[in-house]
Formats: C-alpha cells, structure tokens, sequence
C-alpha cells in the first residue's frame, strides 16, 4: 500500500527553475495517486470525497506559486515528501488529517445558513461566531 510513496526521493539540488517546476508537477501526481490509499487508512469516507482531497493538495501546492527560487522549491518539496511519506505510514492519527487538512475548507464545510436560528440574539451570537 504504502509503496507508492516509500522510494519518493527529492534530490539536493534543482539545476533550474523548469526542473523544479518539474518535480512539483511529479509530487502533485504521486500524492493524488495516494489519495485513495490515505482514505482507506483513515477511514475518512464519510467526512471528504477524493475529488475535495485532490483540490486541497492542489490548493497546499498553489500557496507557494510565488517561489521562484529553486532552493527554496527544492526545500518545500522535501517537506510535502516527508508529509506525504508520514501520512502514508500512518504517523498521523485521522484527527489530524481532519484537522490539519478537512476541516475549515470553505469548499467542504457544510452551509450554517440553512439552520433554524432562533431569536434575535441567537441570530445575531451565529453571525458573529462562526468563520
């Protein structure tokens, strides 16, 4: 299962910024490929679907669209790698998961709009409240 990601090496140093442009393109490709295996691990079925789980490695991915130095890629990389590899091998409780990349996602909270507010000072405790 977790064979996919164990061999996963960043090399030291990205000769160009095409190259490590490259290699991003490689990491977004071997952790999409890895999605179906961390949603059997975590049992997180119920919670996100592959589709959600693929757009917030996408959108890990475009937080950092503005580096151009192959360095500090080189260096990201290396971090998304041992990320990956722990989640993976299970290093990682499912509340992390939950917590660090599920929830708080405007595309995958449910709407609070819809419920049943109350008074006015319950609509007013919501509005203020929530996120």
């Amino acid at each position: 299962m977790a064979s996919t990601v164990k061999y996963v090496r960043v090399p030291p140093n990205s000769v160009s910024l095409e190259e490590a442009r490259r290699r991003v393109f490689e990491f977004f490709k071997t952790a999409c490929r890895s999605i179906p295996t961390i949603m059997e691990i975590y049992n997180i079925d119920d919670v996100v679907t592959p589709t959600q789980l693929r757009a917030i490695v996408a959108s890990e991915i475009r937080k950092n669209a503005h580096i151009t130095n192959p360095k500090v890629i080189d260096m990201l990389l290396f971090k998304g790698t041992e990320e990956l590899s722990n989640i993976v091998e299970h290093a990682k409780q499912r509340h992390h998961i939950l917590g660090q990349y599920v929830l708080g996602r405007p595309e995958i909270t449910p709407d609070t709009g819809t419920k049943d507010q109350g008074s006015e000072y319950l609509k007013n405790f919501f509005r203020s409240n929530y996120f």
